[in-house]
């Protein structure tokens, strides 16, 4: 239903092709439950995972580096019926498109907004981002990051984003359910993907020992998602308010 003839050019075993097969399997589940196709449009920021609107047979746009956001915001208010996603890298998202990032939570636009997550700026050759660890040696910290990363989902429950989520490319499953489900949200919806780069950044074996799907939503969702130790993967939020499109279209009206 949604393949494409376009050639695809990541790396092999790099995490976006479980990304990539578990957005696939939610807009069919999605589709299958009365969502029509044409209503779905996907954009992408510039880097690896950007390529992902070329492998998924639907409407979609290329944004510039880091203004993914605002299309996607663009695209809810010109047309209530469309369902905006977005993919967009750590380096794309958190670094040039934070500012576009935390307005979009707090006004609780209706949009999804899923992060590839690999903590580098992998098409550019494995540069740090805000979110790569210290210590972490890159062709730009060959003697390793002197900063710390920050927390970007802590950022986004202090936002208000009304969606709140992390999953892992390696556990399928379960990514797919936390993808589907950020769509559902009516509001602002931001997945933090934990997707390993095989070839600058393998995290696979990290995360796969360290990763553990929480059973509830966590009533201390602040200090849930600064575990480090175990890292918890699942809603950390959701909740209901007005959203964004639909007070604006009100105040036109």
């Amino acid at each position: 239903m949604f393949e494409t003839k376009i050639k695809n050019s990541w790396c092999v075993g790099c995490g976006n092709f479980a990304i990539l097969n578990a957005v696939k399997e939610a807009f069919s589940e999605l589709v299958k439950e009365g969502v029509k196709k044409e209503n779905i449009v996907i954009a992408s920021g510039i880097g690896c995972h950007g390529k992902i609107v070329d492998y998924i047979d639907l409407n979609s746009f290329y944004a510039l580096h880091g203004r993914g956001i605002p299309a996607l915001t663009g695209i809810k208010l010109a047309n209530a019926k469309l369902i905006p996603v977005g993919f967009f890298g750590d380096g794309d998202a958190y670094a040039e498109g934070m500012e576009h990032l935390i307005h979009a939570a707090k006004r609780n636009s209706d949009i999804t907004v899923l992060i590839h997550n690999n903590g580098v700026f992998a098409l550019t050759t494995g540069q740090v981002t805000p979110v790569s660890k210290k210590g972490q040696t890159d062709h730009s910290t060959p003697f390793g990051n002197p900063e710390e990363p920050i927390n970007p989902l802590a950022l986004m429950l202090e936002a208000g984003a009304t969606f709140v989520a992390r999953a892992y490319a390696g556990n399928t499953q379960h990514l797919k359910k936390i993808i589907k489900e950020a769509i559902k949200h009516k509001g602002f919806a931001i997945v933090d993907i934990l997707q390993p780069c095989v070839t600058y950044n393998n995290t696979f074996a990290e995360y796969s020992a360290k990763t553990y799907e929480m059973k509830e939503i966590p009533e201390n969702a602040a200090d849930k998602v600064k575990e480090t130790a175990k890292i918890p993967i699942g809603i950390f939020r959701k909740i209901n308010k007005p959203v964004y499109e639909e007070v604006v279209n009100q105040i036109i009206k």
